[in-house]
């Protein structure tokens, strides 16, 4: 079992590392917690020394787990290491051998097998986040801090967004076509639970400029959050569903608003074997999985409304490093009547979000998000512009931890861009 385990580690990707530490000055958990085995070289020598037999698969546990899967390095990576393949095979191998109690075996079959993969479950949660807000029942936990008991609960609650009930699905939503863009609209799971309002607006900003876009009805989850918990087999199954469902259309592009989500369906490919039918299918899609920052950097916007804000911008750490979306969301964000852009330091560390890093490792996240909150101080600006739900979530946070939600606002490019083409 042990050796059929460690053949699964990605070695040969390992040997790729020069240990140069080009790595070491972007990667968040290192800067944060300053050990080795917190670096991505650090993490590239476990993973070699647990692949030889030098050390036990549990040695790679806390350095594994510990890692936000960001990315960064990757970008500055002189010798192109797939850390990210590397990442993911040790993620796999340590849920494999890991042996899970009966909570975590449920809370995990309740979470990626039932809750994700069902439309009908999450529209449930939808309506009880809504009902939660507009009860006013939210406003009561907040100020009376019935959740302080439960530290990290009690600060997302206060970070929660305004939640707007999802739609059913609508195909064809603009039938007419004027800039000769045929987009596939790709909702996500999470995004369409609690921002159905930033993909309610992404549409109607495209609907505006005459862009044709369908709402497919066969879409499912993308597999993110089951990806990054070692769930292959379930990532793979949700590909599959997903690769099938949009290949049924002839689509220019197969877009989304958000950015962790936009990385997994870039990637698709690498969950089959090259050279197999379904590599070739899942190489079909990746090329046409967008950002919804570059389609409309493609659109000859309609941006009449200033915006009189100082703006940063916090980049999804999966937009950039994965799928290399580095200036279209600044390019329109500098297009915007009035809006004052300020570059934050360190603009493209992460926030510590990172999926559900911030719920399993919440005091570690908090620590990421102070570095981050810092730079923030620093540029000094009233609005934040994000680019992914869990980054959105991740700086309200920190906004509320640092007393400043009435000074500084946070809203997703797509509310941004909205805003300045008159679209409610």
């Amino acid at each position: 079992m042990a050796n059929a385990l460690l053949n699964k580690l990605d070695i040969e990707a390992t040997y790729d590392c020069v240990q140069c530490g080009y790595c070491l000055p972007v990667c968040p958990t290192y800067i944060a917690f300053k050990k080795e085995k917190h670096s991505p070289r650090g993490r590239i020598n476990l993973v070699q020394m647990a692949a030889k037999g030098k050390i036990t698969i549990e040695d790679m546990q806390e350095g594994i787990d510990l890692c936000l899967g960001c990315r960064a390095c990757e970008t500055v990576c002189p010798t192109n290491v797939r850390y990210g393949d590397i990442l993911m095979s040790a993620v796999e191998v340590l849920k494999e051998n890991k042996d899970m109690g009966v909570i975590e075996k449920v809370n995990r079959t309740a979470a990626f097998k039932f809750a994700l993969k069902n439309k009908n479950v999450l529209r449930i949660i939808n309506k009880g986040l809504y009902a939660y807000q507009i009860s006013g029942m939210q406003k009561v936990v907040k100020n009376y801090n019935l959740l302080k008991p439960v530290k990290k609960f009690n600060q997302m609650n206060k970070a929660m967004p305004d939640v707007i009930l999802s739609k059913r699905i609508t195909r064809n939503i603009n039938p007419f076509r004027r800039n000769d863009l045929s987009i596939g609209f790709f909702q996500g799971c999470i995004m369409d639970s609690f921002f159905a309002n930033i993909n309610e607006l992404a549409i109607k900003i495209m609907k505006k400029h005459y862009v044709q876009v369908t709402n497919i009805p066969k879409q499912g989850c993308c597999g993110a959050l089951q990806h990054h918990a070692g769930e292959t087999a379930q990532t793979v199954e949700l590909a599959m569903k997903n690769i099938a469902a949009y290949e049924k259309y002839d689509f220019d592009y197969i877009v989304n608003t958000i950015g962790g989500c936009g990385a997994t369906l870039k990637e698709y490919d690498k969950l089959f074997e090259p050279g197999t039918d379904w590599h070739k299918r899942a190489v079909e899609f990746t090329n046409k999985v967008r950002d919804i920052s570059q389609i409309m950097a493609l659109i000859d916007l309609d941006l009449v409304h200033g915006i009189d804000k100082n703006a940063v911008y916090q980049p999804s750490c999966h937009l950039e490093n994965v799928q290399k979306v580095f200036n279209d969301p600044l390019k329109l964000i500098n297009k915007i009547p009035q809006l004052n852009y300020i570059e934050m330091p360190q603009k493209s560390l992460c926030c510590g979000s990172a999926g559900i890093y911030n719920i399993l490792h919440f005091d570690e996240s908090m620590k990421i998000l102070d570095m981050k909150m810092h730079n923030v101080k620093i540029a000094k600006p009233n609005l934040i512009i994000t680019s992914n739900p869990g980054c959105h979530i991740q700086m309200q946070l920190g906004v509320e931890r640092e007393g400043l939600s009435n000074e500084i606002a946070v809203k997703h490019i797509v509310e941004v861009i909205a805003e300045a083409c008159g679209v409610e």
